[in-house]
């Protein structure tokens, strides 16, 4: 944002600003300022706005009021003087963010249209109803450094020692002080080889060594459970997304297939002229 100075100098310039009005009164089209005839709009003063960066979007509207005003009579004065030519770099910038503009117009009604509550229960009962959802497991370990400290670990658990006591006595791992508790977790959540050797267990039962990239691992699966699928509520927004962008993904494609597009192959051109940046200032 440029700042709030007069850096023009003594140029004439003749400059107005509009009197004062009622927000509910004010539409797109208000005139704010005028510059030299020229007319500097509320809805400008929005578009600015709205493109501020994220450091200022936190401002209030009474602090950002001045600088943004300021900045488009400035844009303005200078887009008017002699030295302000219309470069390619300007031409196709322009071409750019209208045909942006435009596409984002069409992406924002699209994804709009395309959330209704049918749309978000179907994809619901697609994700969460029509398919397990998994099982859940609950388990402790006791993590020691060698397989021979495992073996050792097996052992007395063999001989009726208990689990917690263990674990609480021996393992180097952060559930050490909880037993060696693990809670409840997905399956996938843990690395393979400890997953791998849960899948194969029955509740109550022991399982080791195990090697992992931590250490050597007793494993106890201490119970199981089917995961419960999410509220609707929980996930809404999530789906309201994943509706959102498929729609939109469609309707590209779908428009990309209709339309008859010529495109250049790379292979024939040398792509190094993307860094020819220069070419704009023509």
């Amino acid at each position: 944002m440029l700042k709030s100075r007069n850096f023009l100098g003594a140029a004439a310039l003749a400059v107005s600003f509009a009197v004062p009005a009622q927000a509910e009164e004010l539409t797109v089209d208000s005139v704010m300022a005028s510059v030299d005839g020229v007319e500097i709009t509320l809805g400008h003063m929005l578009m600015v706005r709205a493109l501020l960066p994220d450091q200022y979007q936190q401002l209030g509207d009474d602090v950002l009021w001045d600088g943004i005003l300021d900045q488009l009579i400035q844009q303005q004065v200078l887009s008017a003087d002699p030295l302000a030519k219309e470069t390619a770099r300007v031409r196709i910038a322009l071409d750019n963010e209208r045909r942006t503009q435009l596409a984002s117009v069409v992406i924002a009604a699209l994804a709009d249209q395309a959330v209704t509550e049918e749309a978000v229960k179907a994809a619901y009962e697609a994700e969460y109803m029509t398919s397990e959802q998994g099982m859940e497991f609950n388990a402790s370990h006791i993590l020691v450094e060698t397989e021979e400290a495992a073996q050792a670990l097996v052992a007395e658990l063999a001989s009726g020692a208990d689990f917690a006591s263990l674990a609480q006595e021996k393992s180097t791992g952060p559930s050490g002080p909880n037993g060696g508790s693990l809670g409840w977790f997905s399956k996938g959540m843990m690395v393979a080889p400890f997953q791998d050797a849960v899948d194969n267990m029955e509740p109550g039962g022991i399982a080791g060594p195990v090697k992992t990239q931590f250490g050597w691992h007793v494993i106890k699966l201490n119970e199981t459970r089917i995961k419960e699928a999410p509220t609707l509520e929980m996930v809404r927004a999530g789906l309201e997304s994943q509706i959102r962008q498929k729609e939109v993904s469609k309707k590209i494609d779908d428009l990309v297939g209709l339309a008859d597009v010529s495109r250049t192959k790379k292979e024939d051109v040398d792509t190094s002229i993307l860094s020819k940046v220069d070419m704009l200032e023509d």
